[in-house]
């Protein structure tokens, strides 16, 4: 009996190495995932009339970036997200197709708003709404983990190819808004909620919690 007990724990810590660290608010997450987006779906982006392709591509990177940002601000909660340090390499990884991005959204505000102080205003504007659609009270596990899962692949996303992971991911980062608990165990809204019986001795008689003596049992 004992061999196999520690056999058990050796596979389980071989299994911990080999696994990158994360946090896991759920036992098992709700599907967040969708179909790619070309971003000019009106249920998910912020309407820009007569865009090109090359500006509508411009706008998946820039949203996708901005929920990175929010990410980084709003989910430092948990530093096992490592939602800063991800955003922070992905400004420094995609610098180019950033810059590039911004300075076509720059060009599109400015040939729609023919004053260069009505452009600048309306494209500050317009990054206001797209920071204010990420963020999120009720759904903030759910956002963290998920912009965590999308900016570790920004990671990995090849230079240039930022707009193919935006518009395969981003349908899935406007789904996390909505607030899912638990998908394993019903009426469990994190592991964070898991309630742990208290251990004092006085509340234990032969090997039985006595909820008579601790009726507030849970910690």
């Amino acid at each position: 009996m004992m061999w196999r007990l520690v056999v058990l724990l050796v596979v389980a810590m071989g299994m911990t190495v080999a696994s990158p660290a994360s946090a896991q608010f759920f036992m098992k997450n709700h599907d967040y995932s969708g179909a790619p987006v070309r971003g000019d779906e009106p249920d998910l982006f912020i309407a820009l009339p007569d865009a090109t392709a090359d500006e509508l591509r411009a706008s998946l990177v820039w949203s996708l970036r901005a929920a990175l940002n929010v990410s980084a601000l709003g989910c430092d909660f948990e530093p096992m997200l490592m939602t800063i340090p991800t955003y922070n390499a992905v400004l420094i990884d995609h610098k180019a197709e950033l810059a590039k991005s911004f300075a076509t959204l720059t060009k599109y505000f400015a040939r729609k708003n023919k004053a260069p102080k009505a452009a600048t205003s309306a494209f500050d504007k317009y990054q206001t709404r797209i920071y204010s659609g990420f963020t999120t009270v009720y759904a903030q596990y759910n956002f963290c983990q998920t912009a965590a899962h999308v900016g570790r692949d920004a990671i990995f996303t090849p230079r240039g190819e930022l707009n193919i992971l935006a518009a395969n991911r981003l349908r899935e980062l406007r789904n996390s808004l909505v607030a899912r608990g638990e998908q394993a165990l019903g009426g469990r809204n994190s592991l964070r909620t898991i309630p742990i019986l208290r251990m004092d001795p006085a509340c234990w008689k032969k090997d039985r919690f006595d909820f008579r003596k601790c009726p507030d049992a849970y910690v």
